[in-house]
């Protein structure tokens, strides 16, 4: 069982990222799915997640309406679209699955986490 995120890397502010969570050994529609980011000397937050029931969609504040998140259950692969990113947005972003989860922002209901991947804004 593996999550695997990647996309990240270096933007300019006002930039576009896609962060892609694939999964092997499980299959994906029956697992929420949250992102979460660390930035460096901050705790690890929230960021987004979608239900395994309904597909139901959340984001955090800090997030909504640049952020948005979906899944593409043909290639068990979880997208995090990021537009007009900001600095702010700079962190390790990591994936997480919760098994027939609906899509909390604890991540201690999450029970697989991919290795993280960078995303840096700066001009």
């Amino acid at each position: 069982v593996q999550l695997q995120a990647s996309g990240g890397g270096l933007v300019q502010p006002g930039g576009s990222l896609r962060l892609s969570c694939a999964a092997s050994g499980f299959t994906l529609d029956y697992y929420a799915i949250g992102w979460f980011r660390q930035a460096p000397g901050k705790e690890r937050e929230w960021v987004s997640s979608i239900s395994s029931s309904d597909g139901s969609t959340y984001c955090a504040d800090s997030v909504k309406g640049r952020f948005t998140i979906s899944r593409d259950n043909a290639k068990n692969t979880v997208y995090l679209q990021m537009n007009s990113l900001k600095p702010e947005d700079t962190a390790v972003y990591y994936c997480a699955a919760d098994r027939g989860g609906l899509g909390f922002p604890d991540p201690y209901e999450y029970e697989y986490w991919g290795q993280g991947t960078l995303v840096t804004v700066s001009s």
